[in-house]
């Protein structure tokens, strides 16, 4: 028994050391890189400093045309958006930017914040990327409610959103009572990666949505809604409820993908493009 318990004991130190390696999301800048010049495309890097945290985020693309800016979900990172910054079609009508959004990547990666904290540390990107030309947002799932609340809380320059199976609904927010015991000492310590951080702002965020309702109505702009028919991680309702409460968008736009699940960025590609490309009609 006692030589079972040191074994027990030395494998959780083991996995506490190796753990946040794992399940991280991310690439190396350099491989990225190599991946964009492949395909013959440029890809730059770019960081900010902003009330003691670190904004990292890539830029693809011509800087005289309007910008198009992704706001991944939760657990992910810039590069959940790598096919759509190196698509020639996009990049003949957009400069693209996509947010390694604060707890992820190499944005102060483990130290999630919440929704507004998100918005406030996000925003000077587009303000340091300012041309004189529009910009317009999409955000998948947990990018989504990021996007609301950026438009909402500095409307000047943004043009349109697009929201990609956006989680926006307080009452379709599962309660997981679960995640707040994992996030306690020493359970944190076992979660892996990425996965931490996203049980730190899912916490937060069944506070955030609710505080979110105050946000929708600020919202002047066009909006769309891409969002699978069969996502059960975020129910389809979201997009019922946004259309509800956007009460002043100039425009709202619905495109209900059949038999689609929460990975549309990724496997209904082609829809997600095109949704993209008429953001500039």
């Amino acid at each position: 028994m006692k030589w079972t318990m040191i074994i027990i004991v030395f494998l959780l130190l083991i996995w506490i050391i190796i753990a946040p390696h794992f399940m991280d999301f991310r690439i190396s800048d350099a491989v990225a890189i190599d991946s964009f010049k492949a395909k013959g495309v440029a890809l730059q890097f770019r960081d900010l400093s902003i009330n003691n945290h670190h904004i990292h985020y890539a830029v693809t693309g011509n800087d005289s045309l309007p910008t198009l800016v992704f706001i991944h979900g939760s657990p992910s990172s810039w590069n959940a958006f790598m096919r759509y910054m190196m698509d020639p079609d996009l990049l003949a009508r957009f400069r693209m930017i996509s947010i390694d959004r604060p707890g992820f990547g190499k944005s102060n990666f483990g130290d999630a914040v919440n929704l507004a904290e998100q918005s406030s540390l996000m925003m000077p990107v587009l303000k340091e990327n300012k041309n004189g030309k529009p910009f317009y947002l999409a955000g998948h799932s947990l990018g989504g409610p990021a996007v609301i609340k950026m438009a909402a809380d500095d409307p000047e320059d943004i043009a349109g959103i697009m929201l990609i199976a956006g989680s926006i609904d307080p009452a379709l927010e599962p309660k997981e009572p679960w995640r707040k015991i994992i996030e306690k000492f020493p359970l944190n310590y076992l979660i892996p990666g990425a996965l931490r951080p996203s049980n730190t702002e899912l916490l937060h965020f069944k506070k955030d949505v609710i505080e979110l309702a105050n946000d929708f109505p600020k919202i002047k702009i066009p909006v769309c809604f891409i969002h699978g028919e069969k996502d059960v991680w975020v129910p389809p309702g979201n997009v019922d409820y946004g259309k509800k409460m956007l009460t002043n968008a100039s425009k709202i736009e619905i495109k209900m993908l059949p038999g689609a699940n929460h990975f549309i960025p990724w496997n209904r590609y082609d829809d997600i493009k095109a949704e993209l490309l008429k953001m500039l009609q």
